[in-house]
């Protein structure tokens, strides 16, 4: 296991790793913090909670329409050609919120929508390149996991920066602040040389891109319930912690559910794994779906924190194998579109999964509540059980899958250009 957890360090260690994981994720920070950011600066600007959460209802619902499209143009016309004009103009339409606020109406819900439709897609970008950026067998199964658990830290921090920002200055200068930063991440990414010599596979033109392959849409239809699951999480945990301590247990509850992720993902990306991810993924879901059923307990809030925890161990292997499938069954040419559309799926999920929660609280309180994610989990094992041979590995990738005994994992398809080998 030490051994697995410096694969951590030598990825790292690679030439651009550091550069472009790190750029990624301060790239995305505007995304990230986004929701509580709008919801801060509405309250702030006098507005009520309703209009705050439809505000921040509308950047999600864009932002999950604009990854998969945004995603589509990188394929075509490469990154720095798409992800930088789409950060700058996803900062301009909330630099431009933030200095006139919610009036009037309708340029304050026009200059949300922009934001998210063009957040650029810099996680699906990151996970094109990492094929190109790492050389040895392996390196791309562990960059994934640690894609993963890097997420949960940034999820976790970003808030924080949010209500720092808000407090050293005001809600609308974090609003600004962080978009800035966001635009000089997603720029320390296009201009580093994988991401301006990488270039998508020939590509097959079809309306459908992505979503053409029947093993993408399967794998999509799993991660919607993963993605309800999460999020009726988040709901059912305010009920229990209004009883048990109010908003401090809730801060507490989510952190935990972070913090089970982030050792999940740590522990499962430091080790090699034999077999093909799609029969792991059934195990992985199952194991998820099982460790939401203890949240029904509801023990005193320490306990229901470590039960949080538990919850949360599986989600970011889940996500972390699922990055391999994609790869393995996105159509050539469509790497970037495929990992958006995972991306708008879970987020599409979360947010059904709020939406399901809430009426379920208000009829049958905390504990019904908390039954949506065990039952969410089931239904996603179900879809995976259901469809194992639609998802099995397409006949081409599979034979590179076998020629690597070692990391079956490294079925990836390379996607750069003929010189970034040199």
């Amino acid at each position: 296991m030490a051994a697995g957890f410096a694969g951590y360090l030598e990825i790292l260690g690679a030439r651009h790793a550091a550069r472009l994981l790190t750029g990624t994720l301060v790239g995305r920070l505007p995304n990230a913090t986004a929701a509580i950011a709008i919801v801060l600066f509405v309250r702030a600007e006098g507005g009520t909670y309703s209009l705050a959460g439809a505000l921040a209802a509308v950047y999600g619902v864009a932002n999950a329409v604009g990854q998969p499209v945004l995603g589509r143009l990188v394929d075509l016309h490469g990154q720095p050609r798409v992800q930088l004009p789409a950060a700058v103009a996803s900062a301009l339409a909330m630099t431009a919120f933030a200095l006139t606020g919610t009036e009037p109406p309708v340029l304050a819900w026009a200059a949300v929508a922009a934001a998210g439709l063009f957040t650029p897609p810099l996680e699906g970008g990151l996970r094109a390149l990492w094929p190109s950026v790492l050389r040895k067998d392996g390196q791309v199964h562990t960059a994934y996991a640690m894609d993963a658990v890097a997420q949960e830290v940034m999820f976790t921090v970003g808030p924080l920066l949010v209500t720092l920002c808000a407090s050293l200055w005001s809600a609308r200068a974090a609003l600004v602040v962080l978009n800035v930063i966001g635009v000089l991440g997603a720029l320390s990414v296009v201009v580093s040389p994988p991401s301006r010599g990488w270039r998508s596979a020939p590509r097959e033109a079809h309306w459908l891109g992505a979503l053409r392959s029947p093993g993408l849409l399967v794998l999509l239809g799993a991660f919607l319930f993963v993605g309800i699951a999460l999020g009726s999480i988040t709901v059912a945990s305010v009920p229990y912690a209004d009883a048990h301590g109010g908003d401090a247990v809730y801060g507490w509850l989510m952190a935990a559910l972070g913090l089970g992720a982030l050792m999940g993902g740590t522990v499962y990306g430091a080790r090699p794994w034999r077999g093909v991810p799609e029969r792991r993924l059934r195990v992985l879901v199952a194991l998820l779906a099982v460790c939401y059923l203890p949240l029904m307990l509801m023990p005193d809030a320490v306990a229901m924190v470590a039960l949080t925890v538990l919850s949360g161990v599986f989600l970011a292997p889940c996500i972390a194998c699922a990055f391999i499938i994609v790869d393995r069954h996105a159509p050539s040419g469509t790497v970037t579109e495929a990992f958006s559309w995972l991306v708008t799926t879970f987020t599409v999920g979360a947010s059904v999964g709020t939406g399901v929660a809430g009426p379920v609280v208000q009829a049958g309180g905390a504990l019904w509540g908390f039954a949506v994610p065990g039952a969410a989990g089931a239904v996603s094992l179900l879809v995976l059980l259901a469809t194992g041979r639609v998802l099995a590995a397409p006949a081409g990738r599979a034979v590179v899958a076998a020629s690597s005994e070692n990391d079956p994992n490294r079925a990836v398809e390379p996607r750069f250009s003929s010189g970034d080998r040199a």
